[in-house]
């Protein structure tokens, strides 16, 4: 069984927008995916916040090209009611974080990486920045 890797919005829009100082290990995320040596989740919420925030700086096309080459290494997680309504009775203080994490604990994801670990103090799920992550996998 795959490592299964929940990615937050800002990692994808990191990867996807190539933003520096955080494209690298996003990318190398990514390419461990390519590789099949883990399993990358996303939420089908990602998917329009990607294309809101890059299609600000860059050609809607391109955004949506980026998007669908993103979906061959990427899992979707489907955003249910239940996990709304989950969402909306947690103590998470970002409901847009609230959704993300039920997403990720519905596909039984070992860890959520993003660069807002503070924004998922609720979550019973390790959460990792992806210099983290990186960092552990040269631990082992």
């Amino acid at each position: 069984m795959k490592f299964k890797l929940f990615l937050d919005t800002n990692i994808v829009i990191d990867l996807l927008g190539e933003r520096e100082p955080f494209y690298n290990s996003a990318a190398q995320i990514a390419t461990l995916a390519d590789k099949g040596k883990i399993q990358l989740i996303v939420s089908a919420l990602t998917y329009s916040n990607v294309y809101y925030w890059l299609s600000r700086f860059e050609d809607k096309e391109v955004v949506k090209e980026k998007i669908r080459k993103f979906k061959v290494i990427a899992e979707t997680s489907d955003l249910t009611d239940k996990i709304i309504d989950k969402g909306l009775s947690s103590k998470f203080a970002n409901f847009e974080d609230s959704l993300q994490y039920f997403c990720a604990v519905k596909e039984d994801s070992n860890i959520l990486i993003t660069r807002n670990g503070k924004d998922f103090k609720e979550s019973d799920i390790p959460v990792l920045a992806p210099d983290e992550y990186l960092k552990s996998l040269k631990n082992k």
